[in-house]
């Protein structure tokens, strides 16, 4: 049985754990919150009082963390995860965060001979409760088939993309579409409402033609139903990666034209308190500078 170890037991966290357990891995876990440690711990996860205690018995740690300095803590922090771990094991960052952070910690793991790998996801709490999730990985491509099995009882899609931060740059690229998408979808549906069609009618026909896109079947509902309360990503998290995103393109001197304004946008938002909500309460901004709701009329005549 190999001894899986996994620092972060939130929404994404919980439903890795799950899958995990199912797939036969004996799970160590920690988590500040200790009602999430009591969570993943009815699902058979042995809980652990530090990082260090999760890392030094584990041959390969997950991490399922909200920002980067708390995953620099976990790993290369005062009392991080490689001080500790075996060599030959494996650090798999689920989190997504800064793409130089990601390759300073592959760095400091490298010395230690540990083996880092950035492995962002696709497919939010829903996702990680049914093990589809889409892996986005980076890393050394040779030990890939190594990493590969543990990652595939999490995920359904798991993609090596290559060099380390690959994947990070992927997610990044991937998130800045959606949030843009969201915004451009209320953008239509406003439109559309003003002018006596429902919205629920737009996005039909829509995913029946040229504009078919995920997003309408993920963030679709509670834009069109106003019903942004029911999470599928919490807006303050598509910020913390739509700000990801500016500064790689900041540090590659890309033009953001439309990358500002949807920046701008989300953090108009958040900063009106809508950060809790679903990523589609982006859309309420739109909405007050119309005086128009989209879920006013949502339905067909």
């Amino acid at each position: 049985m190999t001894v899986v170890g996994v620092i972060g037991c939130g929404a994404m966290g919980r439903g890795m754990i799950k899958n995990l357990i199912l797939d036969g891995h004996e799970v160590l876990v920690f988590d500040i919150n200790p009602e999430a440690v009591t969570s993943v711990e009815r699902l058979g996860a042995i809980p652990m009082s530090s990082v260090q205690a999760v890392a030094e018995e584990s041959t390969y740690l997950l991490l399922s963390l909200p920002t980067t300095m708390l995953v620099e803590d976990a790993t290369i922090g005062e009392a991080g995860a490689i001080k500790v771990m075996k060599e030959g094991s494996f650090i798999l960052d689920m989190s997504t965060t800064d793409v130089n952070s990601t390759r300073k910690i592959h760095e400091k793991a490298y010395e230690k001979g540990v083996s880092f790998f950035d492995c962002p996801v696709s497919g939010g709490p829903a996702g990680a409760e049914n093990g589809v999730l889409t892996v986005m990985v980076g890393g050394n491509q040779g030990e890939f088939h190594q990493v590969e099995p543990v990652l595939h009882a999490i995920g359904k899609e798991v993609k090596y993309i290559g060099k380390t931060g690959s994947g990070q740059v992927v997610k990044l690229c991937h998130n800045i579409v959606v949030s843009g998408l969201v915004v451009l979808l209320s953008e239509a549906f406003l439109t559309g409402v003003k002018a006596g069609v429902p919205a629920s009618k737009i996005a039909e026909v829509m995913q029946e033609g040229s504009a078919q896109n995920r997003v309408i079947s993920v963030f679709g509902a509670n834009l069109i139903g106003g019903t942004h309360e029911n999470v599928k990503f919490l807006l303050s998290h598509m910020l913390k990666d739509i700000h990801l995103y500016m500064d790689l393109a900041s540090d590659g001197k890309i033009p953001t034209f439309l990358g500002s304004t949807i920046n701008q946008l989300y953090e108009i938002a958040d900063h009106k308190g809508k950060g809790h909500l679903d990523t589609s309460a982006v859309c309420q901004v739109l909405e007050e500078l119309s005086n128009l709701e989209i879920a006013s009329k949502s339905v067909g005549n």
